[in-house]
């Protein structure tokens, strides 16, 4: 059975730090492009940052030079390293493992709260 379960979610000051974690099982990890998601309130989920199986990363405009996302391939985790954060931030972030177009898994979520 696929679980991710996040962690490392809260709240923090503007300007703070938070690292987010993803632990992957089911047997995915190794084939799976793993990204973090995040939904703002009356928002659509979008991507943050996407980590390929053999490390090339991408990052949303709006994260760029403050995430940096990472994978460790031998304990199935994927990581998200938030600096700087600013309010527009908050939202609740997902972990994401996509082996294809139609077969992907999603963790239920962690609130991440950036006050002003």
């Amino acid at each position: 059975q696929v679980q991710l379960v996040e962690s490392g979610g809260g709240l923090v000051q503007a300007g703070g730090s938070l690292s987010l974690s993803c632990a992957v099982s089911g047997g995915i990890f190794g084939v799976s492009v793993m990204g973090w998601y995040r939904q703002a309130p009356g928002k659509q989920r979008e991507l943050v940052a996407g980590i390929e199986t053999l490390g090339t990363t991408n990052y949303s405009d709006s994260v760029k030079g403050r995430f940096t996302i990472s994978r460790d391939n031998a304990k199935n985790m994927v990581y998200l390293q938030m600096n700087s954060l600013k309010p527009e931030d908050t939202g609740v972030y997902y972990c994401n493992a996509k082996i294809s177009k139609l077969r992907y898994y999603w963790g239920q979520g962690t609130q991440v709260t950036v006050s002003s």
